[in-house]
């Protein structure tokens, strides 16, 4: 029998997903298209000042317990990156001992105004930075960060240069690279468009093949309505700014013999992800004895497509590092 955290990761891994199939399809095809990608009321939302502007924080449960703090990709806000995740059955359990803040990047909140012409959208490292005025806001010393995509790439940051404020990592399709040159350009058109035209379908394919990869239609086709829905009605000048960010980020500069992440790592992806290959390097750049890499089979987003997976992974990594017992 496994007898640690990363021997119990390691068999959720090799675990075959026949057995979970008829299971999985029945919570793809009705749960995600009964409810829209908007906050459903159990968060409370705050606005937290920071050097860079006002950001959006929502949270949900007992401030008095552990902190869980999130971050969204791109195109995406805390309620359609996490919600649905967090309401998932399995989840109930941790969500009694955590309180979860969910932190929006600047102007990617449902119904945000347009950001002024003249507004200078921060980089990844000034993102990062926002994170310590959530701390001081709500009175938090330390917390677990739960990232996704962009989102990933923030809270790896805030955890290099301030390892004493961060407990553990859970970090999903995360790059540690700067953009390449089919990136760069690829995203230059996006931003243009969404500037210049809104959300174009152009824009709207990219999205899509950001978070779900490949095959997407042949997986879900509920699941795929809700998100191009959810995609349309994202303010696209806010969007371009964000994506532009992400564009322009530096590389992590870490390590696996120097300078690196301190901290405890779930480094998580999906097989048909397009960014199997991005957490690949970032799991090579990181101390082995610290970190669990997993791939989730017969997916692209993960959170959606397999949230049983991902939730037994969630609880076996927070189990490891002292906490969920």
């Amino acid at each position: 029998m496994p007898t640690t955290v990363h021997e119990n990761i390691a068999l959720l891994n090799m675990m075959s997903s026949d057995n979970l199939d008829d299971d999985l399809k029945s919570v793809q095809l009705h749960f995600p298209s009964d409810r829209r990608l908007q906050s459903d009321g159990a968060c409370v939302e705050e606005r937290v000042r920071t050097s860079r502007g006002d950001i959006l924080v929502a949270v949900r449960g007992d401030r008095k317990k552990r902190a869980i703090i999130t971050y969204h990709d791109l195109g995406l806000n805390y309620a359609a990156n996490f919600q649905a995740f967090f309401n998932f059955v399995d989840m109930r359990a941790i969500l009694d001992k955590f309180c979860i803040y969910h932190v929006n990047a600047p102007g990617q909140e449902e119904g945000a105004p347009t950001l002024p012409e003249d507004f200078v959208y921060p980089s990844m490292d000034e993102l990062s930075s926002q994170i310590d005025f959530v701390l001081g806001h709500f009175g938090i010393r330390s917390f677990i960060g739960f990232g996704v995509g962009a989102g990933a790439n923030v809270l790896s940051r805030y955890a290099l240069n301030n390892p004493q404020r961060v407990d553990a990592l859970i970090l999903i399709n995360c790059t540690s690279t700067q953009a390449g040159w089919t990136e760069w350009l690829y995203q230059k058109i996006n931003t243009r468009q969404l500037r210049a035209n809104g959300m174009t379908q152009g824009a709207l394919d990219y999205l899509m093949w950001h978070h779900f990869g490949r095959s997407t239609d042949n997986r879900n086709h509920d699941l795929v309505h809700v998100y191009k829905e959810c995609f349309s009605h994202v303010n696209p000048v806010n969007l371009s700014m964000f994506i532009d960010s992400y564009l322009r980020r530096t590389d992590l500069g870490i390590s696996r013999d120097s300078n690196t992440v301190k901290v405890s790592v779930l480094n998580v992806t999906g097989a048909l992800s397009p960014h199997v290959e991005d957490t690949v390097t970032f799991n090579g750049r990181l101390e082995p004895a610290k970190t669990s890499w997993l791939c989730i089979s017969d997916c692209g987003m993960v959170l959606e497509e397999q949230p049983n997976k991902i939730s037994e992974a969630f609880r076996l990594f927070l189990q490891g590092e002292g906490y969920c017992r």
